[in-house]
């Protein structure tokens, strides 16, 4: 993976934490993760209050994320949002 403005072996240079951002869509495997999944930023869950997110994790494995207020930064790898609960719209995947 190239990350511009980083040279040389990228495990013994400074780390950026995200370097792009996309919209993620459902239940759609989230393009650029199939060697490394994404960290997610919900920037809306209408009503207020905290909503639910299940994901694929990097490992394949499913999880369940539970009352995620708008404005969270989720630090787990994932390669795919499978469902939200209540009215999710916009949701980013930091690369």
């Amino acid at each position: 993976m190239s990350i511009a403005g980083l040279q040389g072996n990228e495990m013994a240079q400074p780390r950026v934490f995200a370097h792009d951002a996309k919209s993620v869509s459902l239940n759609v495997t989230i393009p650029g993760t199939e060697t490394r999944g994404v960290c997610l930023y919900v920037g809306d869950a209408a009503g207020g209050t905290g909503k639910d997110i299940t994901v694929i994790m990097e490992s394949g494995s499913q999880a369940t994320f539970y009352a995620v207020p708008a404005g969270s930064f989720l630090p787990v790898l994932v390669t795919k949002v499978v469902s939200f609960s209540g009215d999710i719209t916009k949701v980013l995947a930091l690369f």
